[in-house]
């Protein structure tokens, strides 16, 4: 008897999801949000917590079974804080709720919670303190900003406090650790990782001034500028910026960067993106910008945030496209892959994943800079 009307509802989403798309980011970007949507959702499990809070657990499907991942829920929520943070807040509720039960007593976030279906604790043998740290505090400062509002970060500013002061003593150059990309393998002084703690620095900063913490606001942005002029300066590769700060030679995408330009920290020099989207442009191969100067493999969730970076929409499109025809092309019948290579339209390993929410970062910028607007005029 809802058919028509359920019907109906389904072909306005879909046409205003396509309209809206293209508009920011092309015909082809579109596409790729339409071919994401309904996998980046059902990657996920919606449960309420005993306490009546809502939990979005991920599902780690095709890598190693784990169930609420801090750095899967990163990359994923763009798609939540554009239609509902709320999901986005589920997203991170169990995290709290294991580090505030005394559970998880490191002084990071743990990277997950246990293995799918059971939320048992955490099962990953590896911890990723600058990694998840990071994620969480930067998720928090997004719901901040889609909400207009920092009452959720007051609520868990103990535990926020924490992870904040830990990557203020540890994040400018990270030790031998994990970061998201952790099928790459344990490196030290990562640039991009870096590029998270600053971020995570600046969005406790963020939160706090939201909340009428001023001098607690100011000395957390003031440390996060320090730092990120520390960071330029040790990763300056001439035309573009390190992989690692100690190996001159390489680089990476800094899609961790993507948070100072959708968030209004003004924390990094314009110039820093517009160097690392000149030299991208000149780096991509036939499906796209590699990860970083290792392999020809790369993710197609960030470089759809590296892509963001960019000031002008034929760079954006000119570092998409190449994502669409990966997936248009590729003879391999499996889910949408967000880990593939770059020169042959083949996946590797990863299928069917929650990461490929992220593709809606481009539409939250255009998001958050209306919200801006609309409070301005307020």
């Amino acid at each position: 008897g809802d058919y028509p009307v359920l019907n109906e509802k389904c072909r306005e989403f879909d046409l205003e999801l396509m309209e809206t798309a293209t508009r920011e980011g092309g015909r082809k970007y579109a596409e790729l949000c339409a071919l994401a949507y309904r996998q980046a959702i059902a990657a996920h499990k919606l449960v309420e917590s005993p306490d009546g809070d809502l939990m979005l657990l991920s599902k780690e499907n095709a890598s190693n079974g784990s169930i609420g991942t801090v750095d899967i829920s990163y990359p994923s929520a763009p798609l939540f804080l554009y239609y509902n943070p709320e999901l986005c807040k589920a997203l991170l509720n169990h995290i709290f709720h294991y580090s505030e039960s005394g559970k998880w007593q490191k002084p990071f976030p743990a990277h997950d919670v246990g293995t799918y279906p059971q939320a048992n604790g955490q099962t990953y043998k590896h911890d990723m303190p600058v990694e998840e740290s990071g994620n969480m505090l930067v998720l928090t400062a997004a719901i901040a900003a889609a909400e207009g509002n920092a009452e959720y970060a007051r609520r868990h500013w103990k535990e926020l406090t924490r992870w904040a002061e830990y990557l203020v003593e540890n994040g400018l150059d990270p030790d031998n650790q994990l970061c998201t990309d952790d099928f790459a393998g344990h490196f030290a002084h990562n640039a991009n990782l870096s590029i998270k703690a600053i971020m995570g620095i600046a969005s406790y900063g963020y939160c706090a001034r939201m909340l009428g913490m001023e001098e607690v606001a100011d000395s957390y942005f003031a440390k996060a500028r320090e730092m990120a002029g520390e960071w330029v300066r040790m990763a300056d590769d001439g035309d573009h910026y390190r992989l690692t700060f100690d190996k001159s030679g390489t680089w990476s995408q800094k899609y961790n960067l993507v948070w100072d330009k959708l968030l209004g920290f003004g924390i990094f020099p314009e110039s820093v993106t517009r160097k690392e989207i000149a030299y991208y442009l000149h780096k991509q191969n036939r499906y796209g910008l590699p990860l970083d100067s290792r392999r020809q493999w790369t993710k197609s969730d960030w470089i759809v945030w590296s892509a963001t970076l960019a000031d002008d929409r034929k760079s954006f499109e000119a570092l998409v496209e190449p994502v669409w025809d990966f997936m248009n092309e590729t003879v391999l019948r499996v889910p949408m892959s967000d880990w593939y290579k770059s020169d042959v339209p083949a996946h590797v390993i990863f299928k069917a994943r929650a990461v490929v929410g992220g593709y809606w970062i481009k539409m939250l910028e255009s998001k958050y800079t209306a919200k801006k607007q609309e409070n301005r005029i307020q």
